[in-house]
């Protein structure tokens, strides 16, 4: 059968998952379809059909439904934008389109790193100390509290920022040194402080911060498939060291992984990371969503995002193997050649008729070819 998939605002990483759909187990046709603001993006290279899509909210999901109609879109899998998806995902399932996301509810809480650690720390899941701060005053009172754990600190940005906002607070000045190395992502206090007070005096919004101690290495992030009650189905775990990736078999982090995706009860494809405080794992963020890096996966035998689109049309994930692990890789640069972008005819396109009956239970669908 057919199955039609867009990534909607198509990151670059999203490229190398192109390739573990088309060669799927189930033999399944993929069609590609991929949309962005820019239509000049170098991701929409990689797919069959692009479309420019509006950057403002209020017109995209006008859009979004309109064109899941038009090219009759089985799966979205969301790269932006997902609560707003989740929360009209009874929408799109008029339309016969499933979104792959987990509940709206569930989105909100793990977008907030300070509401997630809260809820993290009323499960079993353990999470290292922290504060949240929006003020000059919380900031210093924050660094002074943690002036005894002997641990460098950071901040960071509460909200789903990645890593753009990260900063390690160091109020040591340059040395000539520091010009023989690569830069690090720092920030005294007394300029983070300034930065907080000057926004505030302005009367501009102040996001929410965490500061927290510098966790140890690695960084271990688990890609987990789970179904729809947050029941983990399959996980690997990649630890980072520079550009070099293990495939590692951790019981204790990945029984916290199964913890962590129960709680928040995350669905399909998610992302679960770690690192180490006093010599123990501790939850560092929790991504519901595929991270940028799940295409390293492959590397074990097992296609968890192949599995994640039968799930969501089917019910279930097919025969997930048992992933190999204990193996390392390298994550190295790539070059693929641009071509002209070309914006097809945004009328209706036909298509051959599904295999199942509108209205068919989505468990009765088959992946058979």
């Amino acid at each position: 059968m057919d199955v039609r998939i867009w990534f909607n605002r198509i990151w670059p990483a999203r490229v190398h998952l192109i390739p573990m759909l088309r060669d799927n187990p189930d033999h399944a046709r993929v069609q590609v379809y991929g949309t962005h603001p820019d239509p000049a993006a170098p991701a929409l290279t990689a797919c069959d059909v692009v479309e420019p899509e509006p950057g403002e909210d209020e017109a995209f999901f006008d859009f979004a439904i309109d064109f899941c109609q038009r090219h009759d879109i089985d799966v979205i899998m969301p790269s932006s934008r997902l609560v707003a998806l989740a929360d009209r995902a009874e929408a799109f399932s008029a339309v016969d389109t499933r979104v792959m996301c987990a509940p709206a509810e569930t989105l909100r809480a793990v977008t907030d790193k300070s509401r997630m650690y809260a809820a993290a720390e009323r499960s079993r899941v353990p999470v290292a100390p922290w504060r949240a701060v929006s003020d000059a005053d919380g900031l210093r009172k924050a660094v002074q509290e943690f002036a005894g754990t002997d641990s460098a600190l950071c901040v960071k940005p509460a909200g789903e920022y990645s890593a753009y906002g990260f900063r390690l607070l160091d109020d040591s000045p340059l040395k000539v040194s520091d010009f023989e190395r690569l830069p690090r992502p720092t920030a005294s206090v007394s300029a983070v402080a300034d930065a907080l007070q000057h926004a505030q005096d302005r009367g501009e919004t102040v996001p929410e911060l965490i500061v927290m101690p510098y966790l140890d290495p690695p960084e271990v992030s688990v890609d987990c498939l789970s179904d729809t009650a947050g029941t983990l189905v399959s996980a690997i775990a990649r630890a980072k060291s520079g550009r070099v990736r293990t495939l590692v078999d951790d019981p204790d982090v990945m029984e916290l992984a199964r913890l962590a995706v129960g709680h928040f009860r995350l669905a399909y494809l998610s992302n679960v990371q770690f690192r180490y405080w006093k010599g123990q794992p501790v939850l560092l963020e929790v991504n519901a969503r595929a991270a940028a890096g799940i295409y390293q996966t492959r590397m074990t035998g097992v296609n968890l995002v192949w599995a994640a689109v039968r799930m969501l049309l089917c019910g279930d994930p097919g025969e997930v193997p048992r992933p190999m692990l204990g193996g390392r890789l390298a994550v190295v640069e790539d070059a693929i050649p641009l071509s002209d972008t070309v914006i097809p005819d945004s009328r209706a396109r036909e298509r051959t008729p599904p295999p199942s009956p509108v209205g068919a239970p989505e468990a009765n669908r088959t992946l058979s070819p």
